[in-house]
């Protein structure tokens, strides 16, 4: 059977819900058409623009009545730009939506009975990420550096981001119009020509140090000396100035090899009172407000007394570890990224921190070693990327019964998957609580904790 719909037919719909990339959901005889900016509630005609078998896309062409949380999105190319999803809906909206989508996700995937909490919001949800990376190319002869456009790999020019930190701002276009002063070509992916492929900057709040990252696909390059001369005195605050050479046909943004250009390769900042050494590849939380309360969530989930051994199973640079180790009698941090693993020993010595140990290799493999050897979690924090906790980690965790499974989340509905494998061996949450570190965008972390409910219980495996 086919759609009930046509390509390029109009019609008047009701907006029902959010989807968890933004889109508004209308419904014609039970088929879902997904609408860019549109609000739940809200009534519009729109124009069918592309179907499926199972579902179809359309535009707004006209909305007849508006959501009372639809606001006027205050950027200039949020239309355009692939950025920010949300700018059309009010911040306690957006809040709302994101609590709602959680606890969608903990029924529907989780099967859990949990109570998902109010998302905890910011104050000022603007200007807050303290990194951004941005693409650079040509259009229409002249040198632009901004984000992609929706859906495409056509660059939007901007002189300013919203939800950038304006000294991130800054520093990109200054950078911008020294390289374009000097000719220097951008990287072209259909003819791999050109030099220049990306920007990068950070800012770190808490020192106000800021580092520029150049990618190119050589080392070497026209005017280099100049160049390099210019940035330094151009740019207020620039502590780390560094080269990544990215020679390969990918989108991948950075390569293998990474130069110190000017000042430091690192710059300074602090979490929780704990100071971090951040390089050009370090992976490092980009909200610095909301990652106060996330780690504050997670420690508080932890109930640490300085009695516990601690696994932190995947450990970045060790952020989460170090918060830890400041409460607990010992922690240990496994992560795949050897690079990740030299930042986080760096990281314990600088804050003289020997409580804490940090191990390279898979956490599914590494821990299962650690156990063997005696080592046994009371507390045991995982903050997987966006797939999750692989299905061997969680294994490992049901044999080795740690008291408590902190769970930190950037995706909630791998968070829903892992916890009904828990839960389903003897585990228990009660609450998850949802922050937003990404203000204006669809993305939301989540945290909560399992309790182990009998220690005593048998280990069943599920291959759910």
């Amino acid at each position: 059977m086919g759609a009930p719909v046509s390509k390029n037919e109009c019609m008047d719909v009701v907006f029902e819900d959010l989807t968890h990339d933004g889109n508004a959901v209308a419904k014609i005889n039970g088929y879902p058409i997904f609408v860019p900016q549109g609000l739940p509630e809200e009534m519009a005609r729109i124009k069918v623009i592309k179907t499926n078998k199972n579902y179809g896309f359309g535009k707004i062409i006209e909305l007849t009545k508006e959501s009372v949380d639809r606001v006027t999105p205050p950027c200039v190319v949020y239309a355009q730009c692939g950025g920010c999803q949300l700018q059309h809906l009010s911040y306690d909206g957006q809040l709302r939506m994101k609590q709602k989508q959680v606890a969608q996700v903990m029924k529907r995937i989780g099967k859990q009975d949990v109570e998902v909490l109010p998302t905890l919001g910011m104050a000022e949800p603007w200007r807050y990420r303290n990194k951004a990376q941005v693409p650079v190319g040509f259009v229409n002869g002249k040198l632009v550096a901004g984000f992609y456009q929706q859906r495409s790999h056509q660059i939007i020019d901007m002189d300013t981001c919203l939800i950038q930190q304006e000294q991130n701002d800054e520093a990109i276009q200054l950078a911008r119009a020294i390289f374009a002063k000097y000719h220097m070509e951008p990287y072209d992916e259909t003819t791999r020509k050109g030099v220049l492929r990306h920007l990068m900057t950070r800012f770190a709040t808490t020192t106000e140090e800021l580092m520029l990252v150049i990618v190119t696909t050589k080392p070497n390059f026209p005017n280099k000396e100049q160049i390099v001369a210019e940035l330094q005195h151009a740019i207020p605050g620039l502590t780390s100035l560094v080269q990544n050479v990215n020679a390969a046909n990918t989108n991948v943004i950075f390569g293998d090899r990474t130069l110190v250009l000017a000042g430091r390769e690192y710059i300074m900042d602090t979490i929780h009172g704990i100071s971090f050494a951040i390089s050009a590849r370090s992976f490092y939380q980009v909200n610095p407000v909301q990652t106060e309360i996330l780690y504050a969530e997670a420690l508080k989930l932890a109930g640490l007394t300085g009695r516990e051994t601690v696994i932190d199973a995947y450990c970045g640079i060790g952020s989460i570890s170090l918060c830890l180790a400041k409460e607990a009698k010992h922690v240990y941090g496994v992560e795949i990224v050897p690079q990740a693993i030299e930042d986080a020993r760096a990281n314990a010595k600088l804050n003289e921190m020997d409580n804490v140990t940090f191990e390279v290799g898979k956490a599914e493999e590494v821990i299962p070693a650690w156990f063997k050897d005696g080592v046994k979690a009371d507390v045991l924090v995982v903050d997987p990327p966006r797939k999750g906790c692989d299905e061997a980690l969680l294994q490992t965790i049901l044999k080795m019964k740690p008291e408590r499974v902190v769970y930190v989340s950037c995706n909630p509905s791998t968070l829903a998957r892992d916890m009904f494998v828990l839960t389903e061996g003897g585990y228990e949450a009660k609450v998850v609580q949802p922050v937003d570190m990404f203000p204006h965008t669809t993305h939301v972390e989540c945290v909560t904790v399992l309790q182990l409910a009998n220690p005593n219980l048998q280990h069943v495996r599920h291959d759910s």
